[in-house]
């Protein structure tokens, strides 16, 4: 079926796992794909497993410029963007007296950082109004976790960052986050 036929999506993070997997369901489903990652061969490969003429970009969502430029990248290539994802994630076990302060400073500017200036970045390539922007949270937002302190503050951070989204840019954009649960890999 062509459910999202002459819609464009960007997808950070959409190399791998969820959001991969996301990015082939929507290609699948007749939308432009854009996919983005910090690996440039991997965001090509992704861009290829995709197929439907997906585009792989490589930027680092911590960096807001060149996440701002890869969105220009999408737009210009696809058109004003219609669904933007923000699913780059880090994580790994750490007990919070085991864990640098940089380790927990790193998953929150990947996790939390990143989705702002995914969706910051993305505001004025937007299809307004109608656009849909998804933030991938988890349930470490909401429930404590051991080992995941800074899962646990930087998801809880995107569940705030998106309500406000909500108040400041709705009715033209619409800002949900979702919070998948734990997949296989």
């Amino acid at each position: 079926e062509n459910l999202l036929a002459g819609k464009n999506a960007f997808i950070a993070g959409g190399t791998s796992g969820i959001n991969l997997g996301i990015a082939k369901k929507f290609a699948e489903y007749g939308a432009k794909v854009a996919v983005v990652g910090r690996n440039a061969e991997k965001a090509a490969s992704a861009a290829q497993d995709i197929g439907h003429g997906a585009l792989g970009l490589s930027a680092d969502v911590r960096d807001y410029d060149a996440i701002r430029d890869a969105m220009e990248q999408s737009a210009s290539a696809f058109g004003a963007l219609d669904i933007v994802i923000s699913g780059a994630a880090g994580n790994f076990l750490a007990p919070v007296n085991g864990m640098s302060a940089n380790a927990f400073r790193t998953v929150v500017d990947i996790d939390l950082n990143g989705t702002f200036n995914v969706f910051r970045g993305c505001y004025e390539f937007l299809n307004k109004p109608g656009a849909s922007l998804i933030a991938i949270s988890a349930g470490q937002a909401v429930n404590a976790s051991a080992l995941q302190a800074h899962a646990c503050a930087a998801k809880a951070g995107i569940n705030q960052l998106v309500r406000v989204l909500a108040l400041e840019w709705g009715p033209d954009v619409r800002v949900n986050g979702i919070s998948p649960g734990p997949i296989e890999g």
